[in-house]
């Protein structure tokens, strides 16, 4: 973390709380990344549990909870910046709720429709509130072709839109439902295009090791992946230790059950990169 300032997180707050997401100005190492990809897509190769396939197809679509068994990966929730982060957001000691890595492989990766992702944590495991936070880290260029993040600003203030009647702790649930194309939780399409009329769309764009952080609530999706470069997004979900969900009942790579305040460690392996300011290079 060589070069950044004992106030990393100065404007990004008020950022998210307007917006519901911000970027902060790093990214991590190319040497990071590769690592990072290295351990993750050897994961995804595995015949196990954490590994989501697309839809009728044989090509992964995720790979969930690898910190709970992948060193890198859980030195990475462990890193300085990324828990300081986290806890500036929420405003307390955090955990990791989620750790999963959606992966778009070249003309195959499938779309994800509009949704909120606290919608799943609140009405399947029973998070009191939205007192959590994701933060994306690409592991691969990402651009406008091969399946960009989009997010509706503003649109985390509305609270949850569209919930199916009488779903909540429903035991037949099938939690495939939950990391599939055909989320069980979705925003109206109609509706979704009205807000985003009014408020705009950010698409989440940028270099390999680029950090993105989005709200709990934030109506967000993604498009089908239409180029010939694959694009992995790997996504740290902290929640707030005093808003550990009350009855989580799908599996421990989805949900964690432990609420331990992660404690940082630096690891040299994992380092992070201050970005050039736009600003300064336009002049």
């Amino acid at each position: 973390m060589a070069g950044i300032g004992v106030t990393p997180h100065v404007g990004l707050k008020s950022a998210y709380e307007r917006e519901g997401w911000c970027e902060p100005p790093y990214r991590f190492s190319d040497a990071a990344v590769a690592l990072l990809r290295e351990r993750t897509l050897a994961i995804s190769r595995e015949r196990r549990p954490e590994v989501v396939h697309e839809k009728d197809s044989g090509t992964v679509r995720a790979v969930h909870g690898c910190h709970a068994f992948d060193e890198v990966c859980a030195a990475l929730v462990r890193h300085p910046y990324l828990v300081e982060l986290a806890e500036h957001l929420v405003g307390g000691p955090v955990y990791v709720y989620q750790f999963k890595v959606n992966l778009k492989q070249a003309h195959e990766g499938a779309a994800w429709p509009w949704h909120q992702d606290f919608a799943f944590w609140h009405e399947e495991d029973g998070m009191p509130h939205p007192d959590a936070v994701n933060i994306a880290i690409s592991l691969d260029d990402v651009h406008a072709g091969n399946g960009p993040l989009m997010a509706i600003p503003g649109s985390h203030r509305l609270g949850l839109l569209d919930l199916p009647e009488d779903r909540a702790g429903d035991e037949d649930s099938d939690w495939r439902s939950h990391v599939s194309a055909d989320l069980a939780y979705t925003v109206n399409a109609d509706r979704a295009r009205t807000l985003a009329k009014q408020n705009g769309r950010k698409l989440f764009l940028g270099t390999q090791g680029s950090i993105q952080v989005f709200h709990p609530s934030i109506v967000h999706s993604s498009s089908n992946n239409v180029s010939s470069d694959r694009r992995a997004l790997l996504l740290i979900t902290y929640n707030a230790v005093t808003n550990a969900p009350t009855r989580p009942t799908r599996p421990t790579f989805l949900v964690s059950r432990d609420a331990t305040p992660v404690e940082s460690r630096a690891d040299e392996r994992l380092d992070l990169q201050v970005l050039p300011d736009p600003a300064s290079s336009s002049r």
